[in-house]
């Protein structure tokens, strides 16, 4: 790597070059005077086994999701919708990730590695003392096989947890399950069962009540691998269960959004809503302060990545506060400002980004030389 980028910098994103995301910042670089970013497909690097950045090219990693082909490429599954191919899909981006060369990178790669999988995130994240949702204490650090794994954890004093994915996003394949003591179940989820057993993700949240049914999804799903947490009960907002999606950026906490759902799995894309920051900062009080601490120490465990976003979890009563999930493409938070008072008031988060990154790779470089001039 070079230790200095020069006033007008080059800018690459390895995205998909019709996703929304890499629109918005291309967007948000014309807007800031900078030369218009070149555009590497993850369908090239796929398909080419790697790709080749000059030395001053900041390069700067999006999201390969939303685009058939790369997903069949990486997944090797043929319909978008199916669940299945987790794993798969974890080993091969790994490895495109690793085929990038050269350039200012934003991304670390072993850092994703972390990120894209829960298991190996709250292991790091509990070793820093951010709090997360506690897992089963009786074989947690053994793999979850299959349903009569989670069943038995579960009588170890969680009666209800999440079940995900542990490469898994978007909610897809996420449970949100639990027990009663008459041995009654129930699993909230937006997975769809299809003829011959084969699992879809759905814009729909059902419930399963039948431990067979229950039982027959988690044994699908735990080939992919399995992350088992305490399914932590949240604070509610105008009568909703509610959390928030927090960006840290460079350290800083910038943006904040809150998600407010009437089921447990409070995704916008599943029927979730905005709710109203204000009066979410209201109800936390001096507490906020703490949320926001917590979210910027989260990232602090990944260091060699510019941007993520936290998914912090409200205790009832706003008074606590964990970290459900830590995102390496957390970003996409179209129309929302940064925070009052914070490093980006009034500015997306891809322009914070922007501004943010000659300090960021000065700080990676342990140099003072990086600037340019974006504003």
């Amino acid at each position: 790597m070079n230790e200095s980028v020069g006033s007008s910098p080059r800018w690459v994103v390895v995205g998909n070059s019709e996703n929304r995301r890499v629109g918005l910042f291309i967007e948000v670089a014309r807007a800031a005077g900078v030369p218009e970013p070149r555009v590497v497909e993850w369908r090239d690097v796929l398909r080419d086994g790697g790709h080749d950045f000059a030395d001053d090219e900041i390069v700067r990693l999006d999201s390969p999701g939303e685009n058939q082909a790369v997903d069949e490429l990486l997944r090797g599954v043929k319909d978008p919708t199916r669940v299945e191919g987790s794993a798969r899909w974890y080993a091969r981006f790994l490895d495109a990730v690793g085929s990038l060369r050269g350039g200012i990178r934003l991304d670390d790669p072993a850092e994703l590695a972390v990120l894209f999988d829960k298991r190996l995130c709250h292991a790091r994240l509990d070793a820093a003392a951010v709090p997360v949702p506690r897992s089963p204490t009786s074989g947690a650090a053994a793999p979850v096989r299959g349903w009569a794994d989670v069943r038995d954890r579960m009588r170890d004093g969680l009666p209800r947890v999440f079940v995900k994915l542990a490469h898994g996003s978007s909610a897809s394949g996420v449970l949100a399950i639990e027990s009663t003591s008459a041995g009654k179940w129930r699993a909230t989820t937006s997975v769809e069962v299809a003829p011959g057993g084969l699992l879809h993700n759905s814009l729909e949240i059902r419930c399963y009540t039948s431990e067979s049914e229950i039982a027959a999804i988690v044994d699908r799903l735990a080939p992919d691998g399995l992350h088992i947490e305490r399914w932590v009960p949240k604070a509610s907002l105008s009568s909703r269960t509610a959390d928030l999606r927090v960006l840290v950026v460079a350290g800083r906490a910038t943006h904040a959004v809150v998600r407010t759902s009437r089921a447990p799995i409070t995704n916008l894309h599943l029927g979730g809503t905005r709710g109203d920051l204000t009066a979410v900062r209201a109800a936390a009080g001096n507490r906020w302060d703490e949320a926001l601490t917590i979210c910027e120490r989260a990232a602090a465990c990944f260091p060699g990545t510019l941007c993520v976003g936290v998914d912090l979890l409200p205790s009832i009563g706003w008074r606590q506060f964990t970290v459900g999930e830590v995102n390496a493409f957390g970003d996409l938070l179209p129309r929302l400002t940064g925070l009052p008072e914070g490093p980006a008031e009034g500015r997306d988060t891809y322009t914070a980004q922007l501004l943010a990154a000659p300090n960021f790779i000065a700080s990676q470089l342990d140099s003072s030389e990086v600037t340019y001039a974006t504003a």
